[in-house]
Formats: structure tokens, C-alpha cells, sequence
């Protein structure tokens, strides 16, 4: 059980949550204290997140004395047989690789998200912008975040991110009332009426496929540009 120890490395772990970090506060710079509170629950996920990954897996190590007996094939030190979905699907390759490779789609389609949404918002230089990714949901960037979360939350699930998750989407909740309080007041009933027909965050499930296809094909139409 001792030869494929993958733990205990605390510099990866701050390397992994120094550059994710990079990236979601390039794209949602904080710039008041409600925003930057938001971001320190993104920075206490990210921790608790990298810190189970690769420093201590606490959620494998308190379920081992249960799972032992069901799965044999729980190795709680070794990352591919002390991972959760890999254990209960009795160490299947296939399933690491579904997991991988699901968590990969969700989190790339929440950066791509939140860079069309940066792009946009920056490009209309303090204009309303009701066009793009902004056509389907009011807080597109939002929007990616969240898949981004979700990404992690089925790559590497544990206690204190399930627990956090939910108070992250309170957190951002929150924030977004606070800024459509100042849409209201700078836009008036332009945005009263874009924001009547649009809902916060999540778009009907119709219309999932054209709301990420924009965003991918915009951002493409941008880079090529």
C-alpha cells in the first residue's frame, strides 16, 4: 500500500492553486470588498481542494475504514486507487478516464465562458452589453465559474468541496444582486427590459448547446481576428 505514495506534496499544491487562481482572477478581477470576499471562498475552495489532491486525502483516509471492506481495491495513498469514482467502479481505468476527461469538458467550457464574457464587457467600454454569451444569462462569467467548480467537484470530490460548493453559489448570489442594484441605476429600463426575459446564471436546458457554442466560436472569431 506504501509503494505509490502520491501525497504529501505541499509544492504542488501551492503551484496548483497559485496558477488556477492566476487564471479565474484574470478574467473576475475583484475590485470592491463584496468581490474580493467571493474570490477568498474560490481561494478557500481552491485550498481545500489542492491541499486533499496532493498534500493529505482526508476524504479517503476517513472513508477507508468502510470502504476497505466493500472495494479491496482502495489504496488511500496512491492517486489512481485512493481516487472516489476510480474505488466505487472497482479500479477501472475507463472510469479514471471518463472522469478526467468530463471534468476537463466542464471546466474548459467555464474559462471559455469567462473569457468571452471578459472580452465583451471590456470591449464595450462601460456600454450595456446585451449581445454574445450575454444574449442567453446575465452573469456569464458567473456562469463559467460555476462549471469550473463543478469540473473539480467530479475530478476529485471531497467532503469540504461539496460542503463549500453550495456556499461559493450563495456567495456569487449574492454579488450579482449587488451589481445589478448598479446596472439598474447607470442603465435604467434598458436593463429592466434585457434583464426581464434572461435568467441570472443558468440557461434553459435548450439552450445549453447555442449559449457555449457563441462562446466558442466568438472567442475563435476573436483570436483569428
Amino acid at each position: 500500500m506504501n509503494h505509490d505514495v502520491a501525497y504529501g506534496m505541499w509544492i504542488i499544491v501551492a503551484f496548483n492553486i497559485g496558477i488556477f487562481l492566476f487564471f479565474i482572477i484574470s478574467f473576475l478581477i475583484p475590485k470592491g470588498r463584496a468581490e474580493w470576499r467571493s474570490m477568498g471562498v474560490v481561494t478557500a475552495f481552491l485550498i481545500a481542494l489542492f491541499s486533499e489532491m496532493y498534500g493529505f486525502p482526508l476524504t479517503i483516509y476517513l472513508l477507508s475504514g468502510w470502504l476497505g471492506d466493500a472495494y479491496p481495491v482502495l489504496q488511500p495513498y496512491s492517486h489512481k486507487f485512493g481516487h472516489l469514482w476510480v474505488v466505487v467502479f472497482g479500479g477501472s481505468t475507463f472510469a479514471w478516464a471518463v472522469v478526467m476527461g468530463l471534468s476537463l469538458i466542464f471546466m474548459l467550457a467555464g474559462y471559455t465562458l469567462m473569457s468571452k464574457g471578459w472580452r465583451q464587457v471590456h470591449g464595450a467600454h462601460g456600454q450595456l452589453v446585451t449581445d454574445g454569451v450575454y444574449s442567453f444569462v446575465r452573469h456569464p462569467q458567473y456562469t463559467g465559474l460555476f462549471l469550473v467548480i463543478i469540473g473539480f467537484l467530479i475530478q476529485w470530490p471531497t467532503f469540504i468541496t461539496v460542503i463549500m460548493a453550495p456556499i461559493l453559489l450563495y456567495s456569487y448570489r449574492r454579488l450579482s444582486h449587488s451589481e445589478e442594484q448598479k446596472m439598474y441605476k447607470l442603465f435604467e429600463s434598458d436593463y429592466a427590459a434585457y434583464a426581464k426575459d434572461r435568467p441570472l446564471f443558468f440557461p434553459p436546458m435548450s439552450q445549453w448547446k447555442n449559449f457555449l457554442t457563441v462562446s466558442i466560436t466568438e472567442n475563435t472569431e476573436i483570436k483569428n481576428s
